[in-house]
């Protein structure tokens, strides 16, 4: 399967992280379900390394798993890593506008199955035969931010958990002493969605923790969703900055 008909601001997203030479970066669809759920994530991987390599699961925005998600996962492929962007919402589920803050919000208000939709997507990661199970981080976006940190408050095995301007605000705040990992958040300095108080009550709930290894990255000028390009909010500085800042943390905690 390979990527068609990316508008032009996703295929040059996509340009950023040129593949090796030798790479033979491939991407199939992936069905599976929860609980009688159907969902359909997308993987990405180099057909060209050989044996069990480490993982990046990705947990999709607001507006379920699309194109965006998909460039992120072959971006990833690209830099070694099998990548499968899961999907939360179920098959069809791709809301937009009023229909996809609608669609998150009833998540948020059943933090059990987010927790659960992403532990499914985790599972099926996690089994590939191209993977190394005991090297797999969760990196998320937005909606898919605050997706990846609830997970990581289940106690996940997970090497570590990144979260790109995701809601900070948590229903079960006493779960941070479940988190079994480091965690990265880069989040935006003009972000309305995660103002500086929510940015300091998640630090202060972190620090209850002394054995925890967290970080909190602040983008100066960075409004939510900033990562997005195409979208008014795209900051191409931030985005560079915060996607260097994920490489570097996966170097270290896949090592």
């Amino acid at each position: 399967m390979t990527m068609t008909s990316l508008d032009a601001s996703l295929t040059a997203l996509l340009d950023t992280v040129p593949a090796p030479a030798d790479a033979d970066i491939r991407a199939e669809r992936v069905p599976y379900d929860h609980d009688g759920t159907a969902l359909d994530g997308f993987l990405a991987w180099d057909a060209g390394a050989d044996g069990p390599r480490p993982a990046v699961l990705i947990v999709h925005d607001w507006n379920g798993e699309g194109e965006y998600v998909r460039v992120r996962a072959q971006m990833l492929a690209r830099l070694g890593y099998v990548a499968f962007a899961a999907d939360v919402y179920g098959v069809g589920v791709r809301p937009e506008g009023d229909a996809a803050a609608t669609t998150a919000q009833s998540f948020y208000r059943d933090l059990p199955l987010m927790r659960a939709r992403v532990a499914a997507g985790y599972d099926v990661l996690r089994d590939d035969a191209r993977v190394d199970p005991t090297r797999i981080a969760v990196i998320g976006y937005c909606f898919g931010g605050s997706a990846a940190l609830e997970f990581a408050r289940t106690g996940a095995q997970v090497r570590g958990t990144v979260s790109f301007h995701g809601s900070l605000i948590t229903h079960a705040p006493a779960d941070v002493a479940r988190v079994a990992s480091p965690l990265l958040v880069l989040t935006g300095g003009s972000d309305p969605v995660v103002p500086d108080s929510a940015v300091i009550a998640f630090q202060d709930e972190l620090r209850t923790r002394d054995d925890l290894d967290w970080q909190v990255v602040t983008y100066s000028g960075a409004p939510h969703a900033f990562t997005r390009p195409g979208s008014p909010a795209y900051r191409p500085v931030a985005d560079a900055r915060s996607w260097a800042a994920m490489r570097a943390f996966l170097d270290e905690v896949m090592a």
